[in-house]
C-alpha cells in the first residue's frame, strides 16, 4: 500500500504560482504512473497532469502553458508547479499513483493510491 502526502497548497491571488509535492517514503516514483488530479465540491475528479513510468507526461488543456509537473525520483517526490493562477484553479488537489496508465492516464478510476488532498484557494 502506497501512501502519498501532499502539501503546498494554500491561498494566492489571480496571476500567482504555487508548488505542490507529493512524498511517498520507501517507494519508487518511477515504477509507477503519478499524477495530480483536482476536485471541486460536488464535481468529478478531473486529471490535471499526469507523468508515466516511462517520463510521458500528459496535461489537461486548461493547465497546459501553466502547470508543470515533475519527480525527483531520489527524494522520492513529485512536484505541480503552478503559474499564473486563475481563480479556476481553485479546487482540492490530489496526488495519484497506479502501476500503469498509458492512454487512460485522464480517468481517475484507473489510479489505485490517493492522498488526503490539499486545497488551492485563487482570489
Amino acid at each position: 500500500h502506497v501512501q502519498l502526502v501532499e502539501s503546498g497548497g494554500g491561498s494566492v491571488q489571480a496571476g500567482g504560482s504555487l508548488r505542490l509535492s507529493c512524498a511517498a517514503p520507501g517507494y519508487t516514483y518511477d515504477t509507477y504512473c503519478m499524477g495530480w488530479f483536482r476536485q471541486a465540491p460536488g464535481k468529478e475528479r478531473e486529471a490535471v497532469a499526469v507523468i508515466d513510468m516511462d517520463g510521458k507526461i500528459n496535461y489537461a488543456d486548461s493547465v497546459k502553458d501553466r502547470f508543470t509537473i515533475s519527480r525527483d525520483n531520489d527524494k522520492p517526490t513529485l512536484y505541480l508547479q503552478m503559474e499564473n493562477l486563475k481563480s479556476e484553479d481553485s479546487d482540492m488537489y490530489y496526488c495519484a499513483a497506479t502501476y500503469a496508465c498509458g492512454s487512460s492516464w485522464s480517468n481517475s478510476r484507473v489510479f489505485t493510491y490517493w492522498g488526503l488532498g490539499t486545497q488551492v484557494t485563487v482570489s
